[in-house]
């Protein structure tokens, strides 16, 4: 047990010493000395803690357009930092060090992180690198502290948390990337070890609420299909279709060995996408195009895009072409 230890938030004592867990869907129910999925939330003597609150396992300055968000405070930096742990086992995980492993870590108080992000004189913080929900005493503490000094809170996450927690933070985070990994439970339940339906659910949520961007990753033979892409990019269409979508091409990683993604399906479903959506990208690919904003209306380029730096073409926020409006918050 780290000796920064933190009771968690959103739990029920139960028989035993047991304690149940109700931060994400997964509801576990944790005996005594143990830990739930996540691996650092672990009931002792029948108290939940935190085991990795205030413990930040890689931190730095990055492009906002590196989280992926192209639409809120563009070639802007934020402080970004990651903890270990995850709620998911993605057999194709990038940043598995950290999400299933438990690296070397140093410890910073919220006060701290927000002292750092005043001194760059940058637009806020990124909870991000592994998965933000399971630090979440931390990110609550820190978001509530940041916003309350006018700095940004960005979430990058893989969405998979309850409402009631939920709920609880979305008041004090900015902007999110959320990743949308399939539109099937199969793919969740097999690759991951979660469900779609609470990841839909949270997006629905804050969809709104807070500035939203989708992530979906695509793995050769396993969510490339025509028809399983279309379904989702409709999904999302139906709910916003000005919500901004990234395509990620996939790399073998972690448990995963199957050939990359082919450059010809990324282009497919880039041109897929873009029929029921306005924004829409690639990432983990060079693919210019795929990089910039076009008019949803004349398909002029607005906005160019180069190694995380971003040109405007725009007039008053629109285009410069037919006058159409270009998403709000890309104005921030």
């Amino acid at each position: 047990m780290k000796k920064n230890k933190k009771e968690a938030m959103f739990y029920e004592k139960k028989d035993k010493d047991t304690v149940q867990c109700h931060l994400c869907p997964h509801n576990c129910v944790i005996k005594k000395n143990k830990s739930g999925v996540c691996r650092v939330r672990i009931n002792k003597d029948g108290i939940l803690y935190s085991e990795n609150y205030g413990e930040i396992s890689s931190m730095g300055v990055d492009p906002i357009e590196k989280k992926p968000l192209y639409h809120f405070y563009p070639s802007q930096g934020i402080l970004s930092l990651g903890t270990f742990g995850c709620n998911f086992m993605c057999k194709f995980c990038q940043n598995f060090r950290i999400s299933q492993q438990t690296p070397k870590t140093t410890f910073q108080t919220p006060d701290e992180i927000i002292e750092q992000a005043k001194k760059r004189n940058i637009m806020g913080v990124a909870y991000t690198y592994s998965e933000p929900m399971v630090w979440y005493e931390y990110v609550y503490e820190t978001a509530k502290k940041a916003h309350k000094e006018g700095l940004k809170n960005v979430l990058v996450t893989n969405g998979f948390i309850n409402q009631k927690p939920l709920q609880q933070l979305v008041k004090y985070i900015d902007a999110a990337n959320i990743d949308l990994k399939s539109f099937h439970n199969e793919f969740y339940k097999n690759l991951c070890g979660g469900s779609v339906e609470p990841v839909l659910e949270t997006i629905k949520y804050m969809e709104g609420k807070t500035h939203i961007e989708l992530t979906t990753l695509i793995v050769t033979d396993h969510n490339d299909k025509k028809e399983e892409l279309e379904e989702l990019f409709e999904w999302i269409s139906n709910l916003d279709p000005d919500i901004p979508l990234h395509l990620s091409r996939y790399f073998p990683n972690y448990e995963m060995e199957e050939p990359p993604t082919p450059e010809k399906t990324m282009d497919e479903a880039y041109n897929l996408a873009k029929k029921y959506l306005n924004y829409v990208y690639i990432g983990n690919m060079r693919s210019q195009a795929g990089q910039n904003t076009y008019c949803p209306n004349c398909q002029t380029e607005v906005i160019t895009r180069q190694y995380f730096k971003a040109k405007s073409h725009l007039k008053n926020g629109k285009c410069p072409e037919c006058g159409e409006k270009i998403l709000d918050n890309f104005f921030k």
